[in-house]
């Protein structure tokens, strides 16, 4: 059974994932969605839990859902939760050849 984090650090990080880095969102579902015809032109990240995280992603006008697992496997502390959402983008990055920016 995956970790399962309270409601408020949730809420924290999808606010912060939503409000200031919707571009990593889009990034990220860009690289780990399964490809299609159509491009994604929209992603927001709607939960997370130890294994990994959830994005909303849209294509032609369509709403699905893609999960992405955690690069360096299960979590189960708040600070883990920036550190493999950071690597989710650097691998995003990787995959689809976009040179990422320096981390805080």
């Amino acid at each position: 059974m995956p970790h399962t984090f309270d409601a408020d650090v949730v809420s924290a990080v999808l606010r912060h994932m939503n409000g200031d880095h919707t571009d990593d969102n889009l990034l990220i579902a860009r690289a780990f969605a399964e490809p299609a015809d159509s491009p994604i032109t929209d992603a927001v990240m709607t939960a997370f839990d130890g294994e990994g995280g959830t994005w909303s992603i849209t294509r032609d006008g369509a709403v699905t859902e893609i999960r992405v697992p955690w690069p360096g496997g299960p979590i189960d502390e708040r600070p883990a939760v920036r550190r493999e959402v950071v690597a989710l983008y650097d691998a995003a990055c990787a995959r689809l050849g976009v040179d990422p920016r320096p981390h805080a």
